[in-house]
């Protein structure tokens, strides 16, 4: 159940940074420029407040914010301590 509430937890802080997007069915948000650099700075800062997690500069890239459950897989591999 814990997934799902941080699944919520994400659409959240999205439509707070960028709102009027389907975040549930979007998966070109980088390649799609709807998220943008400065918007996914401020994403990688909330999503490290948000969830405790350190996201290394390694893991910034478009495969891993391009939709909300390519981040939500990213949340739950950085929360394991696993990282690329």
């Amino acid at each position: 159940m814990e997934e799902l509430y941080e699944m919520e937890e994400l659409y959240e802080i999205l439509n707070e940074l960028q709102p009027g997007v389907d975040y549930e069915t979007a998966d070109d948000l980088v390649d799609g420029h709807v998220l943008h650099s400065l918007t996914i700075l401020a994403l990688v800062a909330e999503l490290e407040d948000s969830f405790d997690i350190t996201i290394p500069a390694v893991e910034i890239i478009p495969e891993n914010f391009n939709s909300a459950a390519a981040m939500g897989n990213m949340i739950e591999r950085l929360q394991k301590g696993d990282w690329q």
